[in-house]
C-alpha cells in the first residue's frame, strides 16, 4: 500500500481511530440506553434529544471504521475490544434524568479529547482525510456537550 503515509504512521493513526471508535460506540450505546430509559418531567425533551444524538453517533461509527480500513488495518468490532480501548466507561443501572445528562456531557467531552489527541500524529503524517474526519467529529461532540451542559443550568 502506498498512499503517501508510511506503515508505522498509518498504524499509529489506526490505533488512535480505534480508540475513537470505541469511545464513539460506548457513547452511542449510552445515549441509546438513556433514550429508552429516561423518565421524569423532562421526558419528552430528553427522549427526542437523545434520539437525535444516538442517530448521529450511529452514522459516525461507520465513517470512523471505514477510515481505519482505508489505512489498511482492521477496525475493532467487539464489545471486548471496545471496553479495552474506550476511555468512556459504561454506566451501571438507570440513573435519574439529570445524571444521564451529566454522564453524557462527560462522555461527549472524553470522546472529543480522544479525537483531539490524534492531531499531532496526523500532522506528522500529513493525513488530511483523517484530520477532516476528526475536525467534523470534534465539532459535533463539543456542540453536543455544550447543549447538554445548558440543561444543567439553574
Amino acid at each position: 500500500m502506498d498512499i503517501g503515509i508510511n506503515k508505522e504512521d498509518r498504524a499509529r493513526i489506526a490505533e488512535g481511530l480505534s480508540q475513537l471508535l470505541a469511545d464513539s460506540y460506548t457513547l452511542y450505546l449510552m445515549t441509546h440506553n438513556f433514550h429508552w430509559n429516561v423518565k421524569g418531567p423532562m421526558f419528552n425533551t430528553l427522549h427526542q434529544m437523545f434520539m437525535v444524538q444516538y442517530t448521529e453517533q450511529w452514522n459516525a461509527l461507520d465513517l470512523i471504521a471505514e477510515r481505519i480500513r482505508a489505512l489498511d488495518f482492521p477496525a475493532p468490532g467487539t464489545y471486548k475490544e471496545f471496553v479495552k480501548l474506550a476511555s468512556v466507561k459504561e454506566v451501571e443501572g438507570v440513573p435519574k434524568a439529570i445524571d444521564m445528562i451529566r454522564y453524557l456531557v462527560a462522555a461527549q467531552e472524553a470522546t472529543a479529547r480522544t479525537a483531539r489527541n490524534l492531531f499531532p500524529v496526523l500532522e506528522k503524517a500529513n493525513d488530511q482525510p483523517t484530520a477532516d474526519l476528526l475536525t467534523q467529529r470534534l465539532e459535533v461532540h463539543e456542540k453536543t456537550a455544550w447543549m447538554l451542559r445548558s440543561l444543567l443550568e439553574e
